[in-house]
């Protein structure tokens, strides 16, 4: 197999499986229970120093790469894939960006304040409730005008939708969101996407609002 894909069943993970997927890279599975605390075993920390999953191994070029928006660029450039090669190749960076500082840290919160820590500290539950609906809302706007975050189907779009996929569990309504509702659905219903949810094995279906 050309990629070893170290991975769980969470947003993280998935982002790396569906590209995988959609690139059409044949890769094996490694699964790391993070509920067990295999992350901090020592094989896969030398993988990934930051004890996080998902981590892959090329084996085709010996590079070990940790992070999963890094992982998501690299298997762009040695595929030529999801990303494009002139000057619009900075819209999919700066909403990767966005997934990385923005969507998953505080979704990332939300999860653990009002589904894992609910009634432990009302501040942090409508601190990161508030800024769950603000972020919702940029991408609401911004998928109003262009079918995909950076246009075309992309990078962007793969780190973001395993976020919003657990809009059960941030308590929001995708229904009061029309456009990202729209994209998100879309996407859902890719082979690809579906396949790779479904990486290291079948937890649930893909929610749908």
């Amino acid at each position: 197999m050309s990629i070893s894909l170290y991975t769980w069943a969470t947003p993280n993970g998935r982002k790396v499986s569906i590209m995988l997927e959609e690139v059409e890279l044949p890769y094996e599975t490694h699964a790391v229970n993070i509920g067990a605390d295999e992350q901090f075993a020592e094989d896969f920390v030398r993988i990934s120093p930051n004890n996080k999953i998902p981590a892959i191994v090329d084996h085709d070029t010996g590079r070990a790469m940790m992070e999963s928006g890094a992982i998501l660029m690299y298997l762009a450039d040695k595929t030529g894939k999801l990303m494009p090669a002139d000057d619009s190749r900075w819209t999919v960076i700066e909403w990767l960006m966005l997934q990385m500082g923005g969507v998953g840290p505080m979704l990332g919160q939300t999860h653990h304040f009002l589904r894992f820590n609910p009634g432990k500290a009302p501040y942090a539950e409508e601190r990161y409730s508030k800024e769950n609906a603000r972020l919702y809302a940029v991408l609401d706007k911004r998928l109003g005008e262009h079918e995909y975050l950076a246009d075309d189907y992309s990078i962007a779009d793969i780190a973001t939708w395993p976020w919003i996929s657990r809009f059960e569990w941030q308590q929001m309504d995708l229904n009061a969101y029309p456009h990202l509702k729209r994209w998100y659905v879309a996407i859902a219903t890719r082979p690809a996407v579906e396949r790779g949810y479904h990486v290291p094995s079948k937890v649930n279906e893909i929610p749908m609002p």
